[in-house]
């Protein structure tokens, strides 16, 4: 029987477990990604485990998402930490305003065929190459830097047949939006959604790595396109031809899933507040005021998409809307020279938008925050209720061409009507792109030379304790469904606090309790219950560390996004389902809940007795961990397990 691009890339970097849809496997990695908002943690990590130098092929730790140096040095220092540490420790460094870690890992890293591990959960971007790229927390990518595989389950595959072309004013962006109206933001969990067909040929690599990036909105495992004679061209371009491989699936390749989708009947799409899947034709809601529009994030911030945002402006002359603010990130230092040496950016600025660094920068909540209540369209991938920094903001995705349309006309604007003023731009991908790698600092030759700079706000790693007995603790919070990380540990302004767990951990839940550390300090711990999906978005380990910190004992939810659950594993908090849904209504705020013997409970299968001391009744949850997950649990984590293995 032939394969699907998946399992040759899975079976050739198969280390262990039966390669099998649902079991456990480990997998070997190739390289692995940082960024500076899960980096320091990630690093401590490493450090902790007392390797001296990465094992991977490549290990490039990226600063792009905390850049703004304001209001204290822990930025700064944070970032001069990241620099040092990676010089000791064989990992190249991306300086600050060299650009977002999927666009200039894509542009300058990226081999067809290989595994990647990154510690942001938009990782899969390099899928766009060819690659198995994947988000996991940052102790995951700890290990993998160390030498250690990465264990997931064996995903299910499904095929996306691509079939068409997609039309004038219809990009990229409206292929996964409409692809996340079909199967929401938890359809892809368990998977990997692989593309093919004849319709991938009318797409360039940056318009796949768009497709695959929001795969991680999907809750998918990672998302993959074929390695074929458009990447060869687009790595070519980027004088990397030696890496390129062909990576194709065979014609009897065996998927789990089929699903088609015909990219000439696409309509320009936008996804509603405040979720990723509500997403609706621009034209049913066209004639809505918009406030902001925001063009740029690891999404849609290639040459391809300023190019073409740039052309729109430059052929009609038209100008940014008054009533509009409208920013543009670029997606690297490479992307912003190209639409300077194209003219783009003079267009730009001429039209009246604002160019922000080459950074995360608003899609993070970091700085651009709408004004209360306002409207705000964005190219960015997550429209989560108060991320962008504003709690009432309604915020909507789009893609750069719906962008460009409402800041003209300020209002959401179906981009099809641009037609009777400017025809559709036709950007054609540079045969050669600028090529200038000094912001990328190699590790140093001799670490010994090496001092690591560490400043007061980086505090020691924390760590669990091994487990005795049993647990127990009160409920400290009731949640409803789709619970994400942002909910959890927020961004913007408390991102300097990453490398301080104590301080970070008192924005736990801070946006719907204010309280809820103070709470959880007092009682010592307890217990989180939850609906569906909790814990979809980022893979931001700290959303299980602070919890952690806090002494939260286990979160009891309907389901878990993949990532989260397995960051809840790592820091031995225990992730626990309903067996029963309906029991999600038997428990209450404040109740005090019990599972008595916990490790005889673990061993024995997947079910466990659950006690509400409150209410004397017992309620059955289910773990679902492999054995080396419940090793892991009862260790006190990954790190704890890491250790104990090593010795």
């Amino acid at each position: 029987m032939g394969k699907n691009i998946t399992q040759k890339i899975l079976d050739s970097h198969h280390v262990s477990g039966e390669m099998a849809p649902g079991k456990e496997v480990a997998i070997k990695i190739d390289q692995t990604l940082t960024q500076d908002a899960t980096g320091t943690m990630a690093y401590l990590q490493f450090e902790a485990m007392g390797v001296p130098r990465v094992k991977t092929k490549l290990s490039v730790s990226y600063v792009d998402h905390n850049t703004l140096q304001y209001g204290g040095f822990e930025n700064a220092d944070d970032h001069r930490f990241l620099q040092t540490i990676a010089a000791k420790h064989g990992i190249y460094f991306s300086r600050p305003g060299n650009g977002i870690c999927h666009q200039v890992h894509l542009e300058r890293f990226g081999v067809p065929g290989q595994t990647m591990l990154g510690s942001d959960s938009h990782t899969p971007t390099c899928g766009g190459l060819g690659m198995l790229a994947i988000g996991a927390g940052g102790l995951d990518v700890a290990v993998a830097m160390g030498g250690g595989p990465f264990n997931l389950i064996y995903p299910k595959v499904v095929l996306v047949n691509l079939k068409g072309k997609l039309k004038p004013w219809v990009s990229a962006k409206d292929v996964i939006l409409e692809f996340l109206r079909k199967m929401t933001v938890k359809g892809g969990v368990g998977k990997v959604i692989e593309y093919g067909g004849e319709g991938i040929k009318s797409l360039s690599v940056p318009e796949r790595a768009t497709i695959t990036n929001m795969g991680a909105e999907l809750g998918a495992t990672t998302s993959v396109f074929p390695s074929d004679e458009i990447t060869k061209e687009f790595l070519k371009a980027q004088g990397r031809e030696k890496v390129w491989k062909k990576i194709v699936a065979d014609k009897d390749a065996k998927y789990d899933e089929v699903i088609d989708i015909d990219l000439s009947t696409l309509e320009p799409m936008i996804a509603k507040p405040h979720s990723p899947d509500v997403v609706c034709r621009v034209s049913e809601i066209e004639g809505m005021k918009v406030d902001q529009v925001c063009i740029g994030s690891c999404t849609n911030s290639s040459f391809r998409d300023l190019m073409i945002v740039s052309e729109i402006f430059k052929k009609g002359k038209f100008k940014v809307h008054p009533n509009v603010s409208m920013t543009v990130s670029p997606g690297s230092k490479q992307v912003l020279e190209m639409i300077t040496l194209n003219k783009g950016l003079a267009s730009l600025i001429e039209a009246g938008a604002r160019i922000l660094e080459a950074t995360c920068g608003p899609c993070i909540g970091n700085g651009q925050s709408p004004p209360s209540a306002g409207v705000s369209l964005r190219t960015f991938n997550r429209n989560f209720e108060g991320r962008s920094g504003t709690k009432d903001a309604q915020v909507y995705l789009c893609s750069p061409e719906v962008a460009a349309a409402a800041a003209i006309y300020g209002v959401i604007t179906d981009p099809r009507k641009l037609a009777k003023k400017v025809s559709y731009p036709k950007v054609k991908m540079p045969k050669k792109f600028l090529i200038d790698d000094s912001m990328v600092i190699p590790p140093a030759k001799d670490p010994s030379k090496v001092e690591i700079l560490r400043g007061p706000n980086i505090m020691p790693l924390p760590v669990a304790q091994k487990v005795q007995g049993g647990v127990s603790g009160n409920v400290l919070i009731k949640l409803s469904d789709n619970i994400t990380t942002d909910h959890i540990t927020p961004a913007g302004t408390w991102l300097k606090y990453r490398s301080n767990v104590p301080k970070y951990s008192e924005s736990v839940f801070s946006a719907i309790d204010a309280k809820f550390h103070e709470k959880a300090k007092a009682s010592g711990g307890g217990f989180v219950i939850a609906g569906e999906n909790y814990g979809q978005g980022s893979s931001r380990e700290h959303a299980a560390l602070c919890p952690m910190y806090l002494g939260i004992k286990g979160i009891i939810a309907k389901s878990f996004a993949r990532i989260h659950k397995d960051n809840l594993v790592n820091f031995g908090i225990l992730p626990l389902t309903f067996a029963n849904p309906a029991d999600y209504n038997a428990i209450d705020l404040g109740d005090k809940l019990e599972i008595e013997d916990l490790a005889r409970q673990l061993r024995a299968g997947d079910s466990l007795t659950l006690k509400n001391a409150t209410k004397g009744r017992e309620v059955k949850v289910k773990h679902g961990f492999s054995q080396r997950q419940i090793d892991i649990i009862l260790s006190g984590g990954l790190l704890n397990f890491t250790k104990g293995e090593a010795a």
